[in-house]
Order: structure tokens, then sequence, then C-alpha cells
């Protein structure tokens, strides 16, 4: 389970999305996102679904890749699904003591399960296709304008950077952590809720330290290399925009207005 999460991670290949400006996906991705929270019809829910499938496979990216991501938040799928199912009032379909399941809470907790899913996937794709220093520079260009009014705008792209680029590290040092706890006997699977949060207890803290070392040693090595902010840093690889990635604003402004006639006319 804790190598199943996908978020942080680049996978390495050789296509058009790896090679976009950052603040082309960074867009893209933001657009992707607010189209899938307003999916209200079977139409818009097929337009997203094509549009998804495409960068996909444009990406050169495994699905299976893709989907280990989702094992991540099963439960709260499941949690959320439950939820719409059993507290949206409408036409009953079955009841069990206070329970009842209607067609309006079925429909609701499909939507909902698709959206988490578009959302997870969508977000994926940016971090499975951009390395984090990309990213960051893409984050601080994108993020320029608001240097005007005094918004720490390099800070947060790093902050962000380091992040992203911590979690794979930190989901590694938990699988090593829990296999020595296992090869001691340790169980983390039997017993009540109570119980297996107890046992979580010998994992979290060697956790929590192994990140404070590696944070302090982040901090003297940055330190040690006379950061201090981006004031008057220059950057080895500047983000130059380049044909491919006007055609990627085009595409992106197509689905814009595919999608605002789509919700207009429709």
């Amino acid at each position: 389970m804790i190598r199943d999460i996908t978020i942080g991670q680049y996978y390495p290949a050789h296509s058009v999305i790896h090679r976009l400006d950052p603040r082309v996906k960074l867009l893209g991705t933001l657009v992707f996102i607010i189209t899938v929270f307003f999916v209200g019809d079977i139409l818009g829910l097929c337009l997203a679904t094509a549009a998804l499938g495409a960068v996909i496979w444009v990406s050169k990216v495994p699905l299976k890749y893709m989907l280990k991501g989702l094992k991540a938040i099963f439960i709260l799928m499941i949690f959320t699904i439950l939820l719409n199912v059993f507290l949206t009032p409408g036409e009953e379909i079955f009841r069990f003591g206070i329970f009842k399941i209607t067609w309006e809470g079925l429909y609701l907790a499909g939507k909902t399960a698709i959206r988490l899913m578009y959302l997870i996937i969508g977000s994926t794709i940016m971090t499975l296709t951009t390395t984090p220093n990309h990213l960051t520079d893409g984050l601080e260009k994108a993020l320029g304008p608001l240097k005007k009014i005094h918004f720490p705008v390099h800070e947060l792209a790093m902050t962000m950077s380091i992040a992203l680029r911590f979690i794979p590290i930190l989901l590694e040092e938990t699988d090593k952590i829990m296999k020595a706890q296992q090869a001691r006997c340790a169980d983390f699977e039997s017993g009540n809720l109570i119980r297996r949060m107890k046992s979580l207890i010998p994992i979290l803290v060697p956790l929590f330290i192994s990140a404070i070392r590696r944070a302090n040693d982040l901090a003297m090595a940055m330190e040690a290399r006379c950061y201090h902010g981006g004031a008057g840093r220059t950057k080895m690889k500047p983000l130059v925009y380049r044909r491919r990635d006007y055609i990627g604003y085009v595409v992106i402004l197509i689905y814009i207005l595919i999608w605002v006639a789509v919700k207009v006319w429709l």
C-alpha cells in the first residue's frame, strides 16, 4: 500500500507532455480540476473522460501505474460513497432500519467517486511528467505577478518542490521501517482499531525522527551553499516557450470553449 502512492514521483518517458513547459501543465491541470468540479451530466463526464484519456495516451505513462495511486484514497472513496448513498434524500429503493438507499443517492455517489478519481489522476499526471525542479520554476514564473504585492512566491514554490520531493523518500523510509518491525514479529493488521493505531507508534516515531534529521541536513546544506531566497538567483536552464507550448495553450483554449458550449447550449 505504501509503495502504491504515486504522488510526487516522476515517471521518465519521451513524450510531448514531458517536454511541455511546466506553466502549460499547471494551467491545464487547473482548468481540468475546475471543469471536473462542474460535471453535472453524462455529456460533461464524457468530455472530461475523453480529455483525460487523450492526455494519458500522449504522456506514455502506463494506466496501471496511475491507477496504483487510487489505492491510497480507496478508504476515503468508500466512506464518501456510503455517505452519499445513505444520506441523500429521494426516491427510496431499499431500507434497512434507519438507513435507506435512494436513486438520487446512487447517482450522486457514482458522480462523486468519478470526480475523486479524475481529480487524483489529473493531478498525478502533472507530477509524473514534471520534475520537481521544473515544477518549482514553473510555479514561480506563473505566480510572478504576485511579487508586486510582496507575496513570497519563491518561498512558496520552493516549499512545494521540497515537499513533493520528500514524499517518495518518506514513503520508502516508511516501507523500510514497516519491514524491519515485521521482521521483529510486529503485527499491523490484526486486532481492533485502537490496537492497530497503537501498533503504528513504532513506525511513526522513527519516521518522525528521520524526517527531522533529513530536514535539518537539507537546511544545513542550503545554508552552506549561501542560499538566501530567490533574490538575485540565476537559472542554468531558464524556462522558454517553444512552439509545442503555444500549441498546448491552444488545446487548453479549445477544451474550455467546448466545455462552455456544452454547458450553455446543451
